[in-house]
């Protein structure tokens, strides 16, 4: 078991979302997210949380898989990709998606273990699980220091 990993569980959408906007909250600086699980597994509503708790403006949060790459202003922008359609390595040079890694925004990247370079040593993975109809299990795993003692404060 990685150190300082967390499991949660949600029951609605709401719950999610909301958990989302709590690590929006606490955000302070740029950061890398990776998100993976099955469709429907809550990633996007996860992201609109976040954009919430990042203080972007009320705007529909879409899931990227056709345009790659959505961008939204807030407190901290923030970047959401969605690798998922992307099948030629190459195309992540063209995308942008390496250059993302090095913005000074809150970056959330769907699908991020296709990419063939390794991530920041410092990151957030999450994969979401669906469990029934509305519940949702979200494995939350640290990669680096400060996002073990984010997730720590996300829960005190």
């Amino acid at each position: 078991m990685i150190a300082g990993r967390m499991e949660i569980a949600t029951a609605s959408a709401r719950q999610t979302r909301t958990l989302g906007e709590k690590v929006g909250r606490l955000l302070q600086s740029e950061t890398l997210i990776t998100l993976s699980g099955d469709f429907g597994s809550g990633k996007t509503v996860f992201v609109q949380g976040l954009a919430r708790g990042l203080d972007v403006p009320d705007k529909y949060i879409t899931s990227p898989s056709y345009t790659l790459i959505n961008s939204y202003s807030g407190r901290l922008d923030l970047y959401h990709a969605d690798l998922y359609r992307i099948e030629n390595p190459a195309d992540f040079t063209d995308a942008g998606i390496y250059d993302l890694l090095l913005a000074e925004a809150i970056v959330v990247i769907e699908w991020a273990h296709r990419l063939d370079k390794s991530l920041p040593a410092e990151h957030l993975d999450i994969h979401f699980k669906i469990r029934g109809d509305n519940l949702r299990k979200i494995i939350l795993t640290p990669y680096g220091l400060f996002w073990t003692n984010l997730l720590k404060n996300l829960t005190g």
